[in-house]
């Protein structure tokens, strides 16, 4: 019998256990056995196994490019597959379509959301309901009904006429479940529903999850976040190179051995100690303000340290990295770089001197989306590779290209290839090659691995060590405590444009800092 179907078995075993243990329903409600898919020569799935159980919350965890999506659009019926089957409700499927999934109950909530930010709440929220029945004519009322109907499922107060648009992150993916309600859901398939989610809003998401789970509706919470992971899920299955590599409950294994299962490696976890620190700051700011946004900001960066701003949504922290970045004109207040008094009322002057920023999206704001990977890392030096008539010196390009993709390990057959070709840490890796090709004094980054897997978090983390270590001064800033008290030296607490708390590392933990930003909520 092969690994991966005694794995399943075993699991399987394990989770009537569990599932009895906990008053969850025995009743399958998906499974998913020995499936095969390839794409040409690449072979996406490789015989892979997974049961959810009635009104279980079951984890999908692996790296970016582990079989995930794949598996997804198979039970959602974008993709056919290859060899094995599905079964939904009792009955198998070989083959299936989109139709034939969602009447069968199953709803996925993509990390875009598929919604239309142009359009209303309420009729984001019935415009498939109404689809569905093929209507020629449209009855607003009646839409207004049906969406208020899903609302009150979940309790959720919003205003039905709001745009989408205009909606927090937070308050789209409860439109968007509500909308998968509609359709009498059995299994909703949240695909990385909290990338940009602040803790207090992953926290009211987790109260609805587990609202559904009363109801007996089971969910499939895909995610890298360990966490979370370790926080919502009853059972999980850890996928590796289109394999199953583990599935189990979730306190069968702690997070060093999670780790290992989803990418085959052990991670040595250190806290980031400066090697050495400049004898002088290399960014001062003193009395920093923006009208309404935040006041009176005061700190120093040296040479050779990371430091860390957390802060809630809202709380002032990424308008502080812009006006840093010369991308904010209407501040007040000094900065300094080096001992210099500057002002930073362009990005162009940030550049000049010396500061680099990566922005917290990477696909709207840190690439170029249509060019490829190398035309990405040179597009900030690309001045000082040209000659004196402005004419490209291909051989220089090249050799710029071929240093950061060694350098940051950049997985990529081709820097030729579109952007889009690469997995989000690569794609942050490109972010970050852009702006070390500048050899900066200052880098901020604004969260550095947001929607990145654990091996590429890890491994972006040892690159910005290397680089403090290499007299970089660097700014992080996250609302991921963890990573903050794990990558810094000294962290700024920032609440209500203010800045309420230094500390140094090792001098207060996760809750303190947590309570810290909470209070007063």
């Amino acid at each position: 019998m092969p690994i991966s179907a005694r794995v399943f078995l075993i699991d399987t075993r394990v989770a009537q256990q569990y599932c009895h243990g906990k008053g969850v329903f025995m009743e399958s409600c998906l499974k998913v056995v020995d499936v095969y898919k390839s794409f040409g020569a690449v072979k996406a799935l490789n015989g892979i196994n997974l049961e959810i159980r009635k009104g279980e919350i079951h984890c999908l965890a692996g790296e970016n490019g582990c079989g995930k999506s794949t598996l997804i659009k198979i039970i959602s019926g974008i993709y056919q597959l290859d060899s094995g089957h599905i079964e939904l409700a009792g009955k198998q499927y070989t083959q299936i379509a989109p139709i034939e999934s969602i009447m069968n109950g199953v709803q996925v909530i993509y990390q875009d959301l598929s919604i239309f930010p142009n359009l209303p709440v309420f009729e984001n929220i019935a415009f498939n309901s109404e689809l569905a029945k093929k209507k020629k004519l449209v009855n607003r009322k009646e839409l207004r009904s049906i969406a208020q109907a899903a609302v009150e499922k979940i309790d959720f107060k919003v205003d039905m006429d709001a745009l989408m648009g205009d909606l927090s992150v937070a308050d789209k993916q409860l439109v968007a479940i509500s909308r998968a309600l509609i359709n009498d859901a059995k299994l909703i398939i949240m695909d990385e529903p909290t990338t940009a989610l602040t803790k207090r809003e992953v926290s009211s998401l987790f109260k609805t999850i587990r609202d559904l789970q009363q109801r007996g509706i089971s969910i499939l919470f895909v995610s890298h976040k360990l966490n979370e992971v370790f926080e919502i899920s009853d059972r999980f299955t850890i996928l590796r190179n289109g394999e199953n590599a583990y599935s189990g409950t979730t306190g069968e294994l702690d997070e060093n051995k999670f780790a290992y299962y989803m990418t085959g490696r052990e991670f040595a976890y250190e806290t980031f100690a400066p090697l050495k620190l400049s004898e002088k700051p290399v960014l001062e700011v003193s009395k920093l303000s923006l009208n309404n946004v935040f006041q009176d900001i005061n700190f120093s960066l040296y040479k050779g340290e990371i430091l860390g701003i957390t802060g809630l949504l809202g709380s002032g922290r990424t308008e502080l990295a812009l006006s840093l970045f010369g991308a904010v004109k209407e501040i007040d207040g000094d900065i300094r770089v080096n001992g210099k008094k500057v002002k930073l009322r362009k990005i162009r002057h940030a550049i000049q001197n010396g500061i680099g920023y990566v922005p917290e999206d990477r696909l709207s704001e840190g690439l170029f989306l249509q060019q490829s990977i190398g035309e990405n890392i040179i597009i900030s030096k690309i001045d000082q590779l040209t000659n004196k008539v402005k004419i490209l010196n291909k051989k220089l390009r090249k050799a710029e290209i071929e240093k950061w993709v060694k350098n940051l390990a950049i997985a990529t057959p081709n820097p030729s290839n579109a952007v889009t070709t690469l997995s989000g840490g690569n794609q942050q890796r490109v972010v970050l090659a852009k702006w070390l090709s500048r050899n900066l004094d200052v880098l901020i980054l604004n969260g550095p691995t947001v929607g990145v897997d654990i091996a590429s978090k890890y491994d972006i983390h040892q690159i910005l060590k290397k680089l403090a270590a290499e007299q970089m001064g660097l700014i992080v800033i996250s609302d991921d405590i963890p990573e903050i008290l794990r990558l810094c030296n000294r962290i700024l607490i920032m609440k209500d444009g203010r800045l309420t708390g230094e500390f140094q590392q090792g001098d207060v933990t996760e809750k303190e800092i947590s309570d810290l930003l909470l209070a007063g909520i």
